[in-house]
């Protein structure tokens, strides 16, 4: 784990603003805090360096052909490290983590249709050294996506 970063009122204002809105001028900003563009721009590269914040676009997997998604739970034996990396090369999945519980790492899948899943987990992932078992829970919908959350 990494250590925690304090962060002051000001900097909160700018994380739950770039939440809403990661395009947001330093200039609109600025004002909403009190600050000069080249202030916030100075603020948000610390918050960036120390990875409090990251910027990314976002997709819709619908609108880009890829209608099937699944969450794979997934039990391991061995070393976890080697089948993490083995299982980041798989450009299918989009989301890995390890867990504690039924399984060892939940894995979130995008695909274009329910046989290119099956070719996922069949000739990937379950082809993976120390991959016990692959338990598939397909998405039938998305209600929940958030990217903001309160800061503590």
């Amino acid at each position: 784990m990494t250590d925690r970063i304090e962060v002051d009122a000001v900097d909160k204002v700018l994380i739950r603003r770039l939440q809403q809105d990661g395009r947001a001028s330093y200039t609109e900003l600025g004002k909403e805090v009190g600050l000069s563009a080249p202030a916030v721009r100075a603020r948000v590269q610390r918050l960036t360096e120390r990875g409090v914040l990251q910027f990314a676009g976002v997709t819709d997997p619908l609108k880009l052909g890829l209608p099937v998604m699944a969450l794979l739970g997934i039990k391991v034996e061995g070393e976890v490290g080697a089948i993490v990396d083995a299982l980041e090369g798989i450009d299918s999945v989009i989301y890995l983590v390890s867990t504690a519980g039924a399984y060892d790492l939940f894995a979130e899948v995008v695909c274009r249709s329910m046989a290119e899943l099956s070719t996922v987990i069949n000739d990937g992932i379950r082809t993976v050294p120390g991959v016990r078992t692959v338990e598939s829970f397909p998405y039938f919908g998305i209600h929940v996506h958030r990217f903001t959350w309160d800061l503590p």
